[in-house]
């Protein structure tokens, strides 16, 4: 069996190499990159019940799921700076949705910027960096931008929760800006955010279609205000809606850090009624950001462009909906770290389909992406290019072995294949201690169990050392609001 897997993974390399050589000789290979905005895996295509995302089922069958892929930090500003640098949030300084990445680090070589200084046309459409959710669509701003990576940019400029359509807060005692409103919106899915963006980005395909390319194109939903024409909202039976099963005293042996924050009961107030329609919405929502990606990946194929352009898709991290009693993001716990991904490279036909279930990061995304190219990445870099599991979703080669996010408040999270471990405040406000293999929910915390002694500390030494490669220091951290 270790034979033919040697075998395998040498043709596949040897595969990609001949695809690089001839494409090198021909015409570069273009790169649609697509991010949603707080999507947590609730993807039909990734085994969800209830979530109809029909365009993007079609992406996957026509590339690799990666279906233990986690952020770097479950918020916005900071996973998308991550993602962009190829860089963990210690080493390029943006913790939070506070500054920017060039602010941080004024020399970096984003990933677009890469194919940038190499010959590329390369644009923005929307949300890629950091944007303030809704006020900057409404507005049609993106202060946190980095102009160094792009050639153009489009801001959109959309009417969000103050457009006509009947209009619901799921969450009656949050009035902030990021209320659970569910917007049924009148209209068509272009005279909406996401339909907007998608629009400019076919006109930007269609202006290079001659030329390499690369695009980044940035939905917004699912992000509240939870807006979709209401035509996504009636595919869905509200009172069918299934809330996530938690038991009642599931946050009773964490943290205190952990049963403060965002708490239901005085953040939200949502009832078990009130879920079922917040589902509803945030279902609609991505399912219409679903069409949009629909209507890219159509524009690829009437242009001829398919086969010679990849396609990923992501979201910049996940998303609580009611597990651990929880909302929103921010937290250390599955649903807050992983995040869809797919990466669809048309030469590598045999793969198409395929799902890998080893453990990536989306710091991997920059060094692949720029493998795939035939570029020369920055020597900086800390992920890993994730071609062996594109070649072979099954591969012995990949050595990944733990994912490393970070939160507020000295939040520190490793997720491996089996355990979670979780410390906050640097370790002086409390630890978590997950047995995945029998408790994926993360319900029982096994930090405080003598039993677990010798795996507790085995995984915080490994914590330990993988905050250090991600470029921790004290001296930052005196440094810094951390």
């Amino acid at each position: 069996m270790r034979y033919m897997r040697t075998q395998k993974l040498t043709l596949a390399c040897l595969t990609l190499a001949l695809a690089l050589t001839g494409l090198a000789e021909d015409k570069k290979p273009n790169v649609l990159f697509i991010i949603s905005d707080d999507l947590n895996t609730a993807l039909s295509g990734f085994g969800h019940p209830q979530c109809k995302t029909p365009e993007l089922d079609k992406l996957a069958d026509a590339g690799v799921r990666f279906e233990n892929m986690h952020c770097q930090y479950p918020v916005c500003g900071a996973s998308r700076a991550s993602l962009m640098s190829g860089l963990y949030p210690y080493t390029n300084g943006t913790m939070g949705n506070v500054g920017t990445l060039r602010g941080s680090m004024p020399d970096v070589v984003t990933m677009s910027q890469l194919f940038r200084q190499n010959g590329y046309q390369v644009g923005r459409v929307s949300k890629i960096y950091h944007m303030r959710i809704p006020d900057e669509i409404t507005d049609g701003t993106a202060e946190s931008d980095d102009p160094h990576s792009w050639d153009e940019t489009v801001n959109i400029k959309a009417g969000e929760h103050n457009v006509p359509g009947k209009k619901t807060n799921w969450s009656p005692k949050n009035d902030t800006s990021q209320t659970f409103l569910g917007v049924e919106a009148t209209g068509g899915d272009l005279e909406h955010a996401d339909g907007m963006a998608a629009s400019h980005a076919i006109e930007f395909i269609k202006r290079n279609k001659d030329n390499p390319f690369f695009l980044a194109c940035g939905f917004v939903r699912p992000h509240v205000p939870l807006v979709a024409p209401s035509k996504y909202f009636d595919r869905y039976d509200r009172d069918a809606m299934i809330a996530p099963v938690v038991p009642a005293d599931d946050l009773e042996d964490v943290p205190e850090i952990i049963r403060a924050y965002k708490n239901n009961e005085t953040t939200y107030g949502i009832t078990p009624e009130l879920h079922k329609g917040l589902l509803e919405a945030y279902y609609a929502s991505v399912s219409y950001m679903d069409a949009q990606v629909g209507r890219l990946l159509d524009c690829l194929d009437e242009l001829g462009l398919k086969e010679n352009t990849i396609v990923v898709f992501t979201s910049d991290h996940g998303y609580m909906l009611g597990e651990h009693h929880k909302y929103q993001k921010q937290h250390l716990f599955e649903e807050a770290t992983r995040v869809p991904f797919i990466i669809s490279v048309p030469w590598l036909k045999d793969q198409h389909g395929q799902a890998t279930q080893q453990i990536t990061e989306l710091v991997d995304l920059y060094p692949s992406v720029a493998e795939l190219a035939g570029l020369k990445a920055p020597n900086v870099l800390q992920g890993e290019s994730l071609v062996p599991l594109l070649e072979d979703p099954e591969t012995n080669a990949w050595k990944k072995a733990l994912a490393f996010t970070i939160s507020r408040n000295g939040g520190e999270s490793i997720r491996t294949h089996d355990w979670r471990f979780t410390q906050w405040g640097f370790g002086s406000a409390g630890m978590e201690l997950f047995d995945l293999k029998n408790d994926p929910g993360e319900f029982n915390n096994l930090a405080g169990d003598p039993k677990y002694g010798s795996q507790l500390a085995k995984l915080k030494k490994h914590l330990e050392t993988k905050r250090v490669e991600a470029g921790y220091t004290e001296a930052k951290r005196k440094s810094k609001r951390w």
